[in-house]
């Protein structure tokens, strides 16, 4: 099944948890956190204690999306949080594998599904050929940091990539899509193989959030 996952980025910090209950009334159920250590990328935002405030204030679960450098270093701070997935990205590793696989086995010996990030401009076969170490695979469309960018088009080709090692191999990985998605290509998006859709400045200059939300569900029954 198909899943939205609205993220944080771009609410003001200040109006964040007004914003989360506006789509928790809209249906949402489940929102990316974008953390940004002002390292990795440009931009700095949401630190655990507004991520902890989103979960004491409202009923949605939390997929932790970290944009930080030397993630090894500095994961353990999100831990207690009650996140399904915490995401990483491929590039802080420097290509270390055997770095990655301690992230994989540390966050999975604590009750956490691993996912690995990667950004436009990385080979999506550096990913493919670990597949295993892996319970998601966020691909970027866009380049991190900013939101409001334009989807990258030949993000459709990578998708599929994934998603055909994935079924080719019966892996249990969702694949989830970050960037610049909206009512113009969501379904490019799945039909190119994505279980889980981020939406930011789509989702969040709707006029109608709790019919955008209806119309990406009734996207979700067509593809069932």
């Amino acid at each position: 099944m198909i899943k939205l996952f609205p993220s944080t980025n771009p609410s003001p910090e200040d109006s964040l948890i007004k914003y989360v209950r506006s789509l928790q009334n809209a249906g949402i159920e489940f929102m990316h956190c974008d953390v940004m250590d002002g390292i990795f990328v440009k931009n700095q935002c949401l630190d655990v204690k507004l991520i902890r405030e989103i979960i004491n204030k409202t009923t949605v679960g939390i997929d932790i999306h970290l944009m930080i450098s030397e993630p090894l270093s500095n994961v353990e701070k999100y831990m207690n949080l009650p996140a399904t997935y915490i995401t990483t990205h491929y590039e802080t590793y420097n290509n270390n594998i055997q770095n990655i696989i301690k992230m994989s086995k540390y966050l999975r010996s604590n009750g956490k599904m691993m996912g690995i990030a990667i950004n436009p401009n990385t080979d999506v076969s550096k990913v493919i050929d670990i597949l295993p170490l892996f319970d998601l695979v966020l691909i970027m469309s866009v380049e991190p940091g900013q939101s409001g960018q334009v989807f990258i088009e030949s993000t459709y080709d990578k998708i599929r990539k994934v998603r055909q090692a994935i079924d080719q191999y019966g892996y249990n990985i969702k694949i989830e899509v970050d960037g610049g998605i909206n009512t113009m290509n969501m379904q490019k998006v799945v039909n190119a193989g994505a279980d889980i859709l981020v939406m930011g400045n789509a989702m969040f200059v709707a006029s109608d959030r709790a019919g955008l939300v209806r119309q990406v569900k009734l996207m979700y029954r067509q593809n069932e």
